[in-house]
């Protein structure tokens, strides 16, 4: 198997285990290279190390959450593996620029303000095309 293939396989292996503690102790050993191949191994294909990737993805998937979910930072910071709040808020501060309830409400306002399709109040609730340009109801066939 190629390193490419390797790495790949592993990140979503990676990507599957996020919710648990993940060691590069762990990973080494689920991958069967020692931990300084595979580190070495991992750089070279992604341009980045293994504890930054996890890291990264981590905090990506923590952003989906503030931003989908209801659900308060303190449980979405544990469910990622930090250890405090203080700890995700710090981290997520330094990655996104905002604190984690911050971006929560950027990312809200944003899909409140997404465009609307615009309808022009014709009888059967379809818009063509020439509807959309010229204004004018015409039956759709």
């Amino acid at each position: 198997m190629m390193q490419e293939e390797i790495i790949h396989s592993l990140t979503d292996w990676i990507d599957q285990n996020l919710d648990k503690s993940l060691s590069i102790d762990e990973v080494a050993a689920k991958s069967g290279y020692s931990k300084w191949h595979l580190q070495r191994m991992f750089r070279s294909v992604t341009k980045q190390t293994l504890g930054g990737y996890i890291r990264e993805r981590r905090l990506t998937l923590a952003a989906e959450a503030l931003s989908q979910t209801q659900r308060p930072v303190f449980d979405i910071a544990m469910q990622y593996g930090y250890d405090s709040q203080q700890t995700f808020s710090r981290v997520f501060r330094r990655q996104f620029s905002q604190t984690p309830t911050a971006y929560r409400h950027t990312m809200r306002r944003q899909a409140i303000q997404r465009p609307r399709l615009l309808s022009f109040g014709c009888n059967d609730g379809i818009t063509s095309f020439t509807q959309r340009t010229t204004g004018e109801c015409c039956p759709v066939r």
